[in-house]
């Protein structure tokens, strides 16, 4: 029996490995039709770019483009694969990728935060301890100084944000640059009098076509734009082998390093000013590891060595093959990729080419919307509207004002540069930029998540800053012929992203210092001085402790108040997810008798909110739960404290379930405990609580769950802040501009909270206040 038992495990286990492998090798099918679209149109593009306008002279010993093979080899081996594939893809933030994700995962560890949607220092160090993350971690010297310095922390968050901005940037310039490629092969395929009136409009016509059918959402279309990238790798990886065999066999000694340092010292600065367009062979680098949640990272990983790398290289040694037995560099009409294509196969290669731009261009879109996405739910961006396109990957999203700002934009720019020269500058700038973004935060995530040397973190640092030095300042050098693109965008949303952070902070730091005493609430009794009426109010407010000044101004002016009374705070915090177990902290304020409580309720930056419905009755569910199981506490366990609960939160993890149903059926507990309602009122949606039978539930217990079970049946009240900004008397010229003048209107601009959006109308109350910030 022992030895079956063995042979049953082992047998399940190697169907578990099979299965795993399956869903692997399909998943890192899939990431050919959504991460490497851009990285794999490249070669459409590197060549032309390159050698454009840098007067280079080819010479008959093709050292020119031997050296310029050397660099794009290397740089795609060095920088692609062993720092991204390699490396970088392991620096996950719970399965997320992208330089925000970099950014919460230092900050979950060293507590050096400044968002306020449970991101500020307290909030993290209190969001460790609710967790369970406590685990005890040397602490370097590198962490005590960023959690001592505040400056290091808001220098740090302005480095995240420019990253993040250029990302923005390169989600306009890579539509514009792959599809104006692709389209550029009409100018062998027409007189040239004709391509020149052809090519733009073609070009804008996708691109609007692109963008116009985002809202139907990538996973409609995903196993679609594999087997485009599929043929798009088979047909350059074949062409090229093809180009290789025919005009040099012996090519492959071109990717000797020696021919780097033989370009740069033949070519000096026409070299140097050409490695702005060498580094076109690595665009898509930081969008494949954007897109690390909608895979895992052996998926990737394989996907890229084991077909994209390959069929890149070959590709980019095919072309280089062909250009070197044709010594014409007059015009970037002889080194554009479509040049090296057989004459016969020009048209088909056109085709495969526009779709696989058009795919390219989805991957970066997508990154785009998810970076936005993330910013927006650490309040580092106005609110926008977030629509999920599938309802199992909550990844895939589409958000309408940013799809339609990237068109514009992205056409704006088509129109305007008219040619791949100027777009590729501008984006070799962006993409470079936010590769040593990266590279300067990994280094920080190899000392602080990863507990490794300073020294290999230096070292890190150290070899891949300084390739990345050296491509940033050839691209910057173009400042003149289309880099500005990206610093001009760049500098207009990190603008956007400051202010808008600095308001929310503001206002945060405003609810805090005037939050109300408990012992003004005490004064007033179990009645809060006021009538209280049947139903649930719902208190929405940014603390996480205290009352909030709200509460005092709603008394203040209103004659009665709901019986039972629930300050509601929805967080986002810097992790990609919450688990259900953790979402919801519940505790009191007040004795029992006021009916006061406080529900903390946290989202991470990829969860998705439910709707009212399904929200409300988990709310009601996990008070319940509270109750019940506070009922087994002492009774006089509050503390009096003006900054604290007069319990400490308590994560549910299991609530008591809640049936609602239509009609005049009774409500009660459950089959085995039952509570009979006061007043039942026909044609109200009855509210029933499933307690477990092994429960305790006294009569005060009991009574208190009748009470929140007969508000629920008497309906639900949302109160909601709306606030406005103003700077102080005497405040600095700039804080008045910023606060009363940029703040406030991207506040009247821009869409609420994800969760007022859910609220019924009918049952919303806005109450206005003056934040004197």
């Amino acid at each position: 029996m022992d030895l079956e038992s063995a042979d049953g495990a082992e047998a399940a286990d190697g169907k578990r490995r099979g299965e795993s492998l399956r869903a692997t090798l399909l998943l890192a099918y899939q990431s050919l039709g959504v991460v490497y679209g851009d990285v794999a149109t490249s070669p459409l593009y590197v060549y032309k770019s390159a050698f454009a306008g840098n007067d280079i002279q080819h010479s008959e010993g093709n050292e020119e483009i031997y050296g310029v093979l050397s660099f794009v080899f290397w740089t795609l081996t060095l920088i692609t694969l062993i720092k991204y594939v390699l490396i970088v893809l392991r620096a996950d933030d719970g399965g997320e990728g992208g330089t925000f994700a970099l950014y919460s995962l230092i900050c979950r560890h060293v507590r050096a935060g400044l968002l306020p949607g449970g991101g500020t220092r307290d909030e993290l160090m209190e969001e460790e301890k609710v967790t369970g993350r406590r685990g005890e971690r040397p602490v370097s010297r590198v962490r005590a100084v960023l959690e001592k310095y505040r400056v290091l922390q808001r220098l740090l968050l302005l480095f995240a944000l420019l990253g993040t901005c250029m990302v923005i940037g390169d989600g306009v310039l890579t539509p514009a640059v792959s599809v104006f490629s692709a389209v550029s092969g009409l100018e062998l395929s027409l007189e040239k009098e004709q391509h020149k009136y052809i090519e733009l409009p073609v070009a804008c016509a996708i691109l609007i076509c692109l963008f116009a059918l985002q809202h139907y959402g990538t996973h409609k279309v995903g196993f679609l734009f594999a087997p485009i990238v599929c043929i798009w790798l088979v047909c350059i990886s074949a062409i090229g082998l093809y180009n290789i065999i025919r005009w040099d066999p012996h090519f492959y000694r071109a990717l000797s390093p020696y021919y780097m340092y033989q370009f740069l010292r033949k070519t000096q600065t026409g070299g140097w000013m050409s490695l702005g367009g060498i580094l076109l062979c690595v665009t898509g680098s930081e969008a494949m590891y954007a897109d690390l949640g909608h895979f895992s990272q052996s998926s990737i990983q394989i996907a890229f060595i084991s077909v994209v790398y390959p069929a890149l290289v070959l590709a980019y040694m095919g072309q280089a093959a062909f250009i070197s037995q044709h010594h014409s560099f007059e015009s970037s009409y002889h080194i554009g990729f479509y040049v090296s294509v057989p004459e016969t196969l020009r048209w088909p290669v056109l085709v495969i080419a526009i779709l696989a731009a058009v795919v390219g261009s989805q991957a970066i879109i997508t990154g785009t919307f998810s970076i936005i996405k993330q910013c927006s739910s650490l309040s580092c961006f106005p609110g926008v509207k977030i629509v999920h396109t599938s309802s199992t990957l909550h990844g895939q999203i589409y958000i309408p004002e940013i799809n339609w700002m990237l068109m514009i934009l992205c056409l704006a720019v088509t129109i305007g540069f008219r040619d791949t020269k100027h777009l590729a500058n501008a984006q070799g700038l962006a993409v470079i930029t936010v590769m040593l973004v990266t590279t300067c935060l990994m280094s920080l995530v190899i000392v602080l998540c990863w507990n490794k040397s300073i020294f290999l973190a230096l070292g890190f640092l150290l070899f891949f800053g300084t390739i990345e030095v050296i491509y940033f300042s050839a691209s910057l050098v173009k400042f003149h012929e289309g880099a500005w693109v990206p610093i001009s965008l760049s500098f207009i949303f990190m603008v956007i992203m400051s202010v808008w952070h600095y308001g929310t902070i503001k206002k945060y730091e405003f609810d805090v210092q005037n939050k109300v005493s408990v012992n003004w609430l005490l004064n007033l009794g179990p009645s809060l001085g006021i009538v209280r009426v049947r139903g649930i109010g719902l208190i929405h407010t940014e603390l996480m402790s205290g009352i909030p000044a709200i509460f005092s101004h709603f008394v203040t002016n209103l004659p009665a108040f709901h019986q039972v009374l629930v300050f509601l705070c929805v967080k986002s915090v810097p992790v990609p997810h919450v688990q259900p177990e953790e979402r919801f902290l519940v505790g009191r304020i007040g004795p029992k008798e006021y009916r006061l409580y406080r529900v903390i309720v946290r989202y991470g930056y990829r969860d998705v909110q439910k709707d009212d419905l399904e929200f409300e009755k988990e709310l009601v569910s996990n008070i319940a739960e509270f109750i019940r199981s506070s009922g087994e506490y002492d009774k006089n366990g509050f503390v009096e404290d003006a900054d604290k609960p007069f319990e400490k939160l308590s994560t549910i993890s299991t609530g008591i379930n809640m049936l609602e149903e239509d009609g005049e059926v009774d409500a009660h507990v459950s089959p085995h405990k039952e509570i009979d309602p006061h007043n039942a009122a026909p044609k109200r949606k009855k509210a029933r609580f499933m307690i477990p039978k092994s429960a305790q539930v006294d009569s005060e217990v009991r009574r208190e769950l009748q009470e929140l079970m007969d508000a629920r049946e008497a309906g639900m009240s949302f109160i909601l802040g709306h606030s406005y900004m103003k700077a102080k008397s005497g405040s600095s010229f700039i804080k008045r501009v910023v606060i009363n003048f940029f703040y406030e209107f991207l506040r009247k601009n821009s869409r609420g909270p994800a969760y007022a959006a859910n609220i019924p109308h009918a049952s919303t109350l806005e109450v206005g206040m003056v934040y004197q910030v």
